[in-house]
């Protein structure tokens, strides 16, 4: 397993992909929002159990490292997926 490694998944309503990051099972919320933040995001919502984000998609992170990205540009959310797993979680 490589340490950029990740499931990028189409959700049942094919407006939005799940991402989940190998080897991630709790991440700090606060942490990785603020990272999301800097990203260029908008924080919406922020409590214990979710962050959401508008931007180029909306996205909901979760405690337990998952990311939900709304759109249904695959290119975009495999971006994101990228970032995600690169610049928020593993950083």
């Amino acid at each position: 397993m490589s340490d950029d490694s990740f499931v990028l998944e189409m959700c049942g309503n094919k407006s939005a992909w799940q991402i989940q990051v190998d080897g991630i099972e709790k991440i700090d919320l606060d942490l990785v929002g603020g990272k999301i933040e800097s990203a260029g995001y908008t924080v919406g919502i922020r409590t214990r159990l979710a962050w959401t984000f508008s931007g180029p998609a909306e996205l909901t992170l979760y405690p337990s490292g998952k990311l939900l990205v709304k759109t249904e540009d695959k290119e975009l959310a495999a971006r994101i997926a990228k970032e995600h797993v690169e610049s928020w979680v593993r950083a």
